[in-house]
């Protein structure tokens, strides 16, 4: 998952992308409302998290503008504004969720787990491939009932794999999916996860590469 945080007060920016990070998402931070309309412009977020009172470009109008360029991004509102008309307000703008500060980091997770299900195609809860098993609410990956003790980028990279039920995902694909910004595109870091979920996998082998093409299971 892909997440965008806005969020002016960079110390706390960084304390939540931090906290999202360790949560397995992919997060890019920026701190002004410009920023946030260029990045959403170039980069497929699932969910973006926007603060209301941004400098450069104010928080209503960035939620404002990603509405009206339809953008696939579900929105959640964070802010210290917490009143009821405050969230009456940014529900009005579009945002499909609001969350008011302060708030607790499982909350704001949670909330955003939720959202990306909303943003994209209807899956099942639980991904299966023959004996393989992975259930993306509670983070847990299985073969033939063994855990497969995996990091998040490797949960990440298995989670759109199967997602993608048989189509070939490209290694760019799942770059921008599973990884954030600061990633390297001519990395090979694609390649190494692939080669250490295949191991923690096991045989029979499930991901097949399709050369110069990408992955699929």
């Amino acid at each position: 998952m892909r997440v965008l945080l806005v969020e002016d007060e960079e110390r706390l920016a960084e304390t939540i992308a931090r906290g999202l990070r360790r949560e397995g998402m992919a997060v890019d931070v920026v701190n002004d409302g410009q920023s946030a309309l260029i990045k959403a412009t170039v980069n497929k977020y699932d969910v973006i998290v926007l603060d209301r009172n941004l400098p450069v470009v104010h928080g209503d109008e960035v939620c404002r503008r990603l509405v009206a360029e339809q953008s696939a991004s579900r929105i959640l509102m964070l802010t210290a504004a917490g009143s009821i008309q405050d969230r009456v307000t940014g529900l009005d703008l579009g945002a499909d969720d609001y969350l008011p500060k302060p708030f607790a980091l499982r909350e704001l997770v949670a909330r955003i787990r939720a959202l990306s299900r909303r943003a994209a195609p209807l899956v099942p809860p639980v991904l299966v491939a023959g004996d393989l098993t992975l259930d993306p609410a509670r983070h847990i990956a299985r073969r033939a009932g063994r855990d497969l003790g995996l990091t998040n980028k490797e949960f990440g990279v298995l989670q759109a794999l199967l997602a993608a039920e048989g189509r070939v995902v490209s290694a760019e694909g799942l770059l921008e999916k599973v990884w954030d910004e600061n990633a390297d595109p001519f990395t090979n870091v694609v390649r190494v996860t692939i080669m250490t979920l295949r191991r923690k996998i096991g045989d029979p082998p499930l991901i097949k590469t399709v050369p110069g093409v990408g992955y699929k299971v």
